[in-house]
């Protein structure tokens, strides 16, 4: 009877802080979601119920022709093509060099190659606003203002890339490594065939982090376009607001066509995603 009731006792504890931990985690969730839900809702109100004093949080009819307001108002196709064109060309030159890099650090044995990853890892302290001047100067001299090369090739490393690899390619056994070459697989081979396809998680992980930061590009984007024809979407928002001035519903449509593509990649990419968050650091 003892045990039974201690039995009883610990799965009655077990179940409550688990209902607990929910209910935490759900009233998170919620309030982590109120902002989108209101920003959804609002761009289909009509401009009048955008200032009531009373929050109204439903539109009493769906003005589903504010979308086609908001994106007429600005060049939005272009700015769509740009923010496309810019944010997969960086993903994928940095998937490349960040992968030939962290392969180097996790696989190979050279002098100097811890020093030099704990500099790399250094360079992540400096704030990105010190280097804003000297990259502005730099792009300014190899005249590349308001154009492709200033908004993709500055960004194409990244050193938080390179060490999610490097760490995920430490936790492959290096057995594996040496088994290739003696069975006469090159290096570079190895890393194609064998070491990335094992690696997919930590390389969604590395082109989600990419893109999102890409997409969301603001300041270095504002810096360096001069023209409409330059520029992404978070910049072209920018020049909408000013543009539409106090019609609220017109920019929470805008916002929320400009926010689907990154919600529409995560939902499509989120359990590679946790896999590869979860996966990486296990090991160095």
């Amino acid at each position: 009877m003892l045990a039974q009731h201690e039995t009883w006792q610990y799965r009655w504890r077990k179940t409550a802080s688990r209902t607990i931990l929910y209910l935490v985690l759900f009233a998170g969730a919620a309030i982590m979601m109120l902002p989108f839900f209101w920003m959804l809702t609002s761009s289909l109100k009509a401009p009048h119920e955008m200032t009531l004093r009373t929050i109204q949080w439903f539109p009493k009819v769906p003005q589903w022709e504010n979308y086609k307001i908001a994106w007429n108002a600005a060049p939005f196709g272009t700015y769509f093509k740009n923010s496309f064109t810019i944010a997969l060309a960086v993903t994928f030159i940095e998937v490349i060099f960040s992968s030939l890099a962290a392969f180097a650090f996790a696989k190979f044995n050279f002098f100097g190659k811890n020093f030099l990853f704990v500099l790399f890892l250094g360079t992540m302290m400096i704030p990105g606003e010190v280097m804003l001047i000297p990259n502005y100067i730099t792009m300014v001299d190899f005249g590349w203002v308001d154009t492709y090369y200033a908004l993709i090739i500055p960004w194409t490393v990244s050193v938080f890339s390179i060490f999610l690899l490097r760490q995920f390619f430490m936790s492959i056994p290096h057995d594996l490594f040496e088994a290739a070459l003696l069975d006469g697989c090159g290096k570079f081979r190895f890393l194609t065939t064998i070491l990335l396809p094992l690696s997919k998680p930590a390389i969604v992980t590395v082109m989600l982090f990419k893109f999102i930061g890409s997409w969301n590009s603001f300041l270095w984007v504002l810096i360096m376009t001069n023209t409409p024809k330059m520029r992404t979407i978070p910049v072209g928002l920018t020049y909408f607001v000013s543009d539409v001035g106090s019609y609220y519903n017109y920019l929470m449509a805008a916002s929320t066509f400009a926010m689907a593509p990154i919600l529409i990649l995560f939902l499509v990419l989120q359990k590679q995603f946790i896999q590869g968050i979860a996966h990486t650091g296990l090991k160095g």
